[in-house]
């Protein structure tokens, strides 16, 4: 009998269930989109964030010393360059995108007199011994840099790349040969930093180790890693991590925090100092925090809209079958059995819609993530959890007006038209 009565008030009042239903499709859908999206948009924002540079540089202890001290630009202290790739060996390796080591040095250009190089590798391909082909280099650091030219490639150690003022200060064009430290070099680009790197020449790391007479080292390494936005912890270990306990190291150790990669990357550079780039770290995680409670307000309004939605077409559902409710109250029927029904008839009604919202939000989903991150948004099974736990709640509450006046409800005056 109590199924009976729900298939054919659904039936009956066709009209305002798919009403419900389509507001509930609405919610669930968003929500379906946005959890989607805030769930797997971490890693996607860092990607985004990198176009801006790297986030970690790694220096000799005794020259980041010195640096910290007196502000020294260059030391007689280097890293080893056989250690790089080492960075991609240590626990958070696949967290790290792109690094290039750097040499600095100064030599005599031909007619302009001390001029500053930077040696490094322009792109890098390697195998690692995990099998892992590498491709990284500073052409990945350095996105945002106009080029009037072309990049150089990791064997060219007869070109080099100038700075735009450097340049035009010395009436230097792409194609023209230079002389530098007594060797000819080809002039392969000229490249716009708006920076100090303007300045200087650009050429490839055993070209410049070779004029410094120093093979086989760097004076840093700039590192772009994926990282976990800092909490309490992550600030309590960049301070000492040795005033952890053994549980809050191993959280931190085991979590992309930028202190724990640095860390790491101390682990395997030897006599490496790493140290984050803070205007970059840290802009990364308010972005990411920010972008994340953007996701949940949204997903709070979009409920909280379903549910004043949901209210309005039950109340007015529940108003046109006052005289059906009042004989049932007045056959018998207690206030808890005729609010079950209609509990169970929106209850129901949201159900089919929460499956076709949540289908819908995954594509949502997707679309927002072509279209604003250029790939897929990995789908989270947590989210069906989730939406389950909302769309309940959000059909309970919108219930509330309607059941309240169910209970106000005397079957003498309805059941007289009053």
């Amino acid at each position: 009998m109590f199924w009976r009565m729900i298939t054919k008030t659904l039936i009956r009042q066709k009209g305002k269930m798919l009403m419900i239903a389509f507001t509930v499709v609405l919610g669930v859908s968003l929500s379906t989109a946005m959890m989607n999206v805030m769930l797997g948009v971490g890693d996607k924002v860092n990607r985004e964030l990198k176009v801006y540079g790297a986030n970690i540089t790694v220096r000799h202890k005794d020259a980041a010393l010195m640096s910290d001290l007196y502000g020294q630009g260059v030391s007689d202290k280097f890293l080893h360059e056989d250690d790089v790739l080492k960075l991609k060996s240590i626990f958070w390796g696949f967290n790290i995108l792109d690094f290039a080591p750097m040499l600095e040095g100064h030599a005599e250009l031909a007619g302009a007199g001390d001029v500053s190089l930077l040696g490094t590798w322009p792109e890098k391909h390697a195998v690692l011994p995990t099998g892992e082909d590498l491709h990284t280099g500073l052409k990945s650091l350095r996105t945002w840099w106009e080029i009037d030219g072309e990049w150089l490639n990791e064997d060219e150690n007869n070109s080099v790349m100038m700075g735009h003022l450097l340049a035009s200060r010395n009436n230097i064009h792409v194609g023209d040969n230079i002389t530098l430290a007594g060797k000819s070099f080809h002039v392969k680009a000229i490249f716009n930093d708006g920076g100090n790197s303007d300045e200087k020449i650009l050429m490839t790391l055993p070209a410049l180790q070779e004029i410094m007479n120093l093979p086989g080292k760097v004076s840093t390494i700039e590192v772009s890693a994926l990282t976990t936005p800092d909490n309490d912890l992550a600030r309590k270990a960049a301070q000492d991590p040795r005033s952890l306990s053994p549980e809050e190291y191993e959280t931190w150790y085991c979590t992309a925090y930028v202190s724990a990669i640095c860390h790491q990357i101390q682990e395997v550079i030897r006599d490496g100092v790493a140290k984050p780039v803070r205007q970059v770290a840290e802009s990364e995680g308010t972005i990411l925090n920010k972008t994340t409670l953007l996701m949940i307000l949204i997903t709070i309004l979009s409920s909280i809209g379903s549910a004043l939605a949901i209210s309005n077409l039950i109340t007015a559902s529940v108003i046109e079958r006052s005289q059906e409710l009042g004989l049932l109250k007045a056959l018998g029927a207690y206030n808890w059995h005729i609010a079950l029904l209609v509990l169970v008839e929106v209850m129901l009604t949201g159900l089919a819609g929460g499956v076709v919202g949540y289908f819908l939000g995954i594509g949502f989903a997707q679309i927002i993530g072509q279209t604003v991150f250029g790939s897929y948004i990995e789908i989270a099974r947590m989210v069906i959890l989730i939406v389950a736990v909302i769309l309940f709640f959000v059909t309970l509450f919108g219930s509330i007006p309607a059941i309240r006046y169910l209970m106000a409800l005397k079957p003498t005056e309805v059941l007289h038209g009053k």
